[in-house]
């Protein structure tokens, strides 16, 4: 059955379908959602995601991907979690620590400040080349499971980490 067909079938209240769809799309969801939550509140948004994909598959008109469709509600679910909690003052102490710098030359002043700026540059990349560059050189995840966490080939995975580290240099200041 294709994603289409389970979501009709979730419609119709089929709970195998829903679990089905759960199986496929929960690791790739998970993966983008964690690049703005922590881990419990991932699977918290997962859990609020899957019951509005039970919720709203009648609603469900098979115009766009399936995929996309599930993501939006995620995005959703996400930002009505962090609404709820409030405005929160972030530091850059709690965010998850970047890979280490070689000191090649840097005092501790350089290699924070050029932490920074790759920090900058990753924000700065679009959604599934960020995500990319993010599980294969922070999480150091192979190309295979990466394709399987985002959903995607491992031929558009090798594809995105060229792309993201092509726009990383330019992003840095490097050329080409």
């Amino acid at each position: 059955m294709d994603d289409d067909e389970l979501i009709a079938a979730v419609a119709a209240g089929d709970d195998t379908a829903l679990r089905e769809l759960f199986t496929r799309h929960a690791p790739w969801l998970a993966a983008r959602l964690r690049v703005a939550l922590p881990a419990p509140d991932v699977e918290d948004v997962l859990q609020e995601t899957f019951l509005a994909v039970w919720r709203g598959a009648r609603a469900y008109r098979p115009q766009g991907t399936p995929g996309a469709w599930m993501w939006v509600i995620a995005r959703n679910q996400a930002a009505l979690l962090l609404r709820r909690r409030g405005p929160v003052t972030a530091s850059l102490n709690g965010t998850e620590p970047l890979p280490e710098i070689p000191q090649a030359g840097l005092d501790s002043a350089e290699a924070a400040l050029a932490r920074t700026e790759i920090a900058a540059a990753l924000a700065g990349l679009p959604g599934l080349e960020s995500d990319v560059l993010r599980l294969m050189y922070v999480e150091d995840r192979p190309v295979a499971e990466v394709a399987t966490l985002l959903g995607v080939p491992a031929g558009t995975v090798k594809s995105r980490a060229h792309r993201a580290r092509r726009l990383l240099r330019l992003a840095l200041g490097g050329s080409r």
